[in-house]
């Protein structure tokens, strides 16, 4: 049952890889639920992001960077952002100012050409530009497409980002509140766990492990005589190589990854966490899509 005037319904975040959807998405939400990282394809998973006020309640789907696949979790990664642009009341189409204009962007708005959805174009990152160069940026984009808004935004200092949240608002109709108002996201806690650990494996080892890291939580124990919650996980690599780097000089790197994830899963808990991580080989785990599946990566819930 909706209350009169209340607004609630989908918007959907899609962008080239990189121009910064996942930190938009944990500025608005104010907690963290999108794992960060400075390289591109950080987001596998369609993430749902609950933003609830007394007027509205918005729904955020954060999809995979739409870029060229490489492999067999590449097309599944595309498959999901181009799910993202159906069925949702709205599609925030964000672009880098930094960057400017770039080939993929050609390739999604080919995509959002066949679609009805009032699309607005967010220009993010604008703290890192002078104002005078994003004119030039904006009438090359509406030259392309006619965007229902364009607002420029910073969503790491969170300039701009509560006229987006305004604008938004106007574009929703009227509905029910889907979720309850303190949920903050649909995924289960262990998703978030051990997307928190991955991310930071990816931001300590850098270039040397690529997106061959996936992270499974192996158990979550709540003990009755304990406040603290233990956690076991393993993180799956393609090559023994990969493996040497994630565990480190006396297991060094291992250790730093686990702390700086414990730090983080103590927050999302609001509880001690003890943190077990182990590392394992699974060769060329990308293209198998049994191991896709094992991995949580479905395609048929898309």
């Amino acid at each position: 049952m909706s209350r009169e005037g209340y607004k609630s319904g989908f918007v959907s975040i899609i962008g080239r890889p990189n121009v910064g959807k996942s930190t938009f998405l944990n500025r608005v939400i104010g907690q963290k639920i999108a794992i960060m990282s400075d390289k591109p394809q950080t987001t596998r998973n369609k993430i749902q992001g609950v933003y609830t006020t007394e007027d509205a309640q918005i729904i955020f789907i954060d999809t995979p960077g739409i870029h060229k696949p490489k492999h067999k979790l590449g097309d599944f990664m595309m498959k999901v952002a181009e799910n993202a642009l159906k069925e949702v009341d709205l599609i925030l189409f964000m672009i880098n100012a930094e960057e400017g204009f770039g080939r993929g962007d050609a390739f999604i708005i080919e995509r959002l050409k066949k679609i009805n959805t009032p699309v607005f174009l967010v220009i993010n990152k604008i703290d890192q530009v002078h104002p005078d160069d994003l004119l030039p940026l904006i009438e090359q984009y509406k030259s392309l497409h006619e965007f229902a808004e364009i607002v420029p935004i910073s969503a790491l200092q969170g300039n701009n980002v509560e006229t987006l949240i305004a604008q938004i608002k106007k574009y929703l109709p009227e509905g029910p509140q889907y979720y309850p108002a303190d949920q903050v996201t649909d995924h289960p806690e262990r998703f978030i766990i051990a997307e928190l650990i991955r991310e930071k494996a990816l931001h300590l080892t850098r270039e040397e492990v690529p997106h061959s890291i996936a992270v499974v939580i192996d158990s979550i124990e709540r003990r009755e005589d304990s406040s603290t919650v233990y956690v076991g996980a393993t993180i799956i690599v393609e090559r023994n190589s990969q493996k040497g780097i994630i565990i480190g000089k006396q297991g060094r790197m291992l250790k730093e990854i686990g702390q700086r994830a414990r730090m983080d899963i103590e927050a999302l808990l609001g509880s001690k966490v003890f943190l077990e991580l182990w590392v394992k080989v699974q060769k060329d785990w990308r293209n198998r899509l049994s191991q896709l599946r094992d991995f949580g990566f479905r395609e048929d819930e898309y």
